[in-house]
């Protein structure tokens, strides 16, 4: 596992956070930042699964 993939599972795991927050606490701006941030973390995670995918193949 790269470091692109912890920080972006990282990311993820944060996001989610915000999310539940923003639903429980009827903070709707809150929980859409959440998602935003939960998305961008599976982005980063899937751009270090490319990147290991490579490594590993080389």
């Amino acid at each position: 596992m790269n470091k692109k993939q912890v920080k972006g599972h990282y990311e993820e795991a944060k996001g989610a956070v915000k999310e539940a927050t923003g639903k429980l606490t009827g903070n709707e701006e809150l929980e859409l930042k959440g998602k935003i941030q939960k998305e961008a973390g599976k982005i980063q995670a899937g751009v270090g699964d490319v990147q290991q995918e490579i490594k590993d193949n080389i």
